[in-house]
């Protein structure tokens, strides 16, 4: 399996002297093409900051971070915008759609911004995959949160990238829209050969992954593959994620909606 994207002690440090945050301290790790990697751990292991250096949005200090034949470091704004356009799509927790434009509009403005067109049935292909085949010409405000996310993942689809970054993408839904919306992920990485790398606290949406990369004070500790939500929560509580014997999140719920 080849990578699709390859982190090489990559370190992340934020302020400076007596006055440091090290956000990442030292990480390698990869993420093979075609698979799904949820990415957990306790507030303030350095999650996000994997993800921003790993879709090159954030610099690291040191370290390297390849993306397909792209080293990341030795690229300009310039190039690394035109790279995250073209082979990277983002799926946020808040959706982040443009009010004033058609569901049509949204999933096309990637293409746009790059002076592109899409070919000709790509949008309604993209729609359908997404389940809005009808719901093209509506705006986001006519949609529900669910909806507005399938939106988010059909803009991130249009342009066929390499690499999908879901930075809690179920945070914001309602218990059977998340169940949908990692399901799509998922078959996008198992059907279209996209590899998903996701953020999450939670460990029924990190049951949907292939596999879960734990990070603790900025280092990797650990990783399951095949994870069973009950797995992931027994690792997050030994990690001091969680503090108390609570439900698992969801109610309690595995990918096929059973305890």
């Amino acid at each position: 399996m080849t990578d699709a994207v390859r982190l090489t002690a990559v370190r992340k440090v934020y302020g400076r002297r007596d006055n440091e945050v090290v956000a990442l301290d030292g990480v390698t790790t990869r993420f093979g093409r075609g698979t799904f990697t949820a990415i957990m751990g306790p507030s303030g292991s350095g999650k996000s900051t994997l993800l921003q250096c790993a879709a090159g949005l954030d610099q690291p200090t040191s370290g390297s971070v390849l993306l397909e034949d792209h080293e990341l470091s030795e690229m300009d704004e310039t190039e690394l915008t035109a790279l995250r356009r073209e082979r990277i799509g983002f799926v946020f927790q808040s959706f982040n759609l443009l009010p004033v434009l058609t569901v049509r509009q949204n999933v096309t403005l990637p293409l746009r911004l790059a002076g592109r067109r899409p070919a000709a049935g790509r949008v309604s292909a993209a729609l359908d995959q997404v389940g809005l085949g009808t719901r093209g010409h509506h705006r986001p405000s006519e949609l529900s949160g669910g909806q507005q996310q399938r939106v988010a993942i059909a803009r991130a689809l249009i342009t066929d990238p390499a690499v999908i970054f879901a930075d809690e993408p179920t945070g914001a839904l309602d218990t059977r829209t998340a169940r949908d919306i990692l399901a799509l992920l998922q078959r996008s990485a198992q059907d279209a050969g996209q590899t998903i790398v996701m953020v999450t606290h939670d460990p029924v949406a990190a049951s949907y992954a292939d596999r879960v990369l734990f990070l603790a004070d900025g280092r990797l500790a650990g990783e399951l593959r095949a994870p069973t939500a009950e797995s992931v929560a027994e690792r997050m509580t030994r990690l001091g994620a969680f503090t108390d014997e609570r439900p698992l999140s969801r109610a309690g719920t595995n990918r096929e909606g059973q305890r």
